[in-house]
């Protein structure tokens, strides 16, 4: 704390999800362990996108920004989960603590915008096949993208600066185990109204606003796939759609039960938190390697090929 005519908070304390050391220990190994994969499985989608030109196609241009993100939201969470679990003093700066927020935000605010944008690819390429190619060209692809990380910069800061505005006097206990805009509102001993009408303006432009986009591109996949008098040609568009649906509906149904609930440090709203920041940053790869033939199929041709020696 810093005394003086106010007395202000220069640190938190992130109290976690347990303070039994063997808990700790095996809360350690395991998001150790899924940390690992998250990288493993998202830099591993990236470089077979990268590698087959199979795969060099709009859907696969956006998964590939979609896995960098997963895996760089992951290392903005899990580092400091896993530092905290072996310390004893679980604290973090101010500096630190609204750095994190910024790019929870950015991230979220990001993936939000990029699934509504694969899913008007999906629907580009089921609804109006003839023109997809001219309509989905590499310019409009990077415009989208550029959008989107644009779109999560400003969300990210404009809600950080806003909150970092409030005054903090104590306590400075975050009942979490990362620093999230609901847990650290809960501190501020000011007049929260800016931050709160901030974040839930975000919420609803922002994420009625991709929805909205997203059950408008589904409507018009489902009914043009249901117009279709061909069993195999339903199949394959609903294959094609299925993983990326299954995605969105882990991503919001997490995200609104996270954000939209009122901060109480629950021990549901603790395991909202974790699946939600470490666990659907491992499945989405999953999701797409395991759904999704074509991505398989880059697999095994990467796999199988052999390794030129030069001499």
């Amino acid at each position: 704390m810093e005394a003086g005519n106010t007395t202000r908070v220069t640190v938190f304390v992130l109290q976690g999800l347990s303070n039994n050391p063997h808990i700790q220990i095996v809360l350690f190994v395991t998001f150790l362990v899924i940390y690992l994969l998250t990288l493993t499985g998202n830099l591993l989608m990236l470089l077979v996108i990268r590698t087959d030109s199979h795969l060099h196609t709009p859907m696969y241009f956006f998964l590939s920004q979609l896995s960098f993100l997963d895996a760089f939201y992951s290392s903005v969470i899990v580092p400091k989960l896993l530092e905290n679990l072996l310390s004893k003093w679980k604290t973090i700066s101010f500096l630190e603590c609204f750095t994190q927020i910024a790019l929870v935000i950015f991230a979220g605010a990001t993936e939000a915008c990029l699934l509504s944008v694969m899913a008007y690819d999906r629907y580009q390429a089921v609804c109006h096949p003839l023109l997809y190619v001219v309509t989905m060209n590499k310019k409009v692809c990077a415009g989208l993208v550029g959008a989107s990380w644009a779109i999560g910069m400003g969300t990210g800061l404009l809600n950080t600066i806003l909150l970092a505005q409030q005054q903090f006097c104590g306590p400075n206990f975050i009942r979490s185990f990362a620093c999230e805009f609901p847990p650290v509102l809960l501190l501020a001993c000011s007049d929260p109204y800016i931050s709160i009408a901030s974040i839930l303006t975000t919420m609803v432009v922002l994420g009625l606003g991709t929805l909205v986009l997203l059950l408008g591109s589904y409507t018009h996949i489902i009914m043009t796939a249901l117009g279709i008098n061909s069993a195999s040609g339903q199949n394959k568009i609903f294959s094609t759609c299925s993983s990326h649906f299954l995605v969105v509906t882990i991503f919001y149904g997490s995200g609104v039960f996270r954000y939209m609930t009122p901060a109480s440090g629950s021990a549901l709203e603790q395991v909202l938190s974790v699946q939600y920041s470490v666990v659907t940053p491992l499945l989405n790869p999953l999701i797409y390697s395991l759904k999704n033939q074509e991505v398989k199929a880059a697999l095994r041709r990467m796999l199988a090929r052999k390794p030129r020696l030069n001499f």
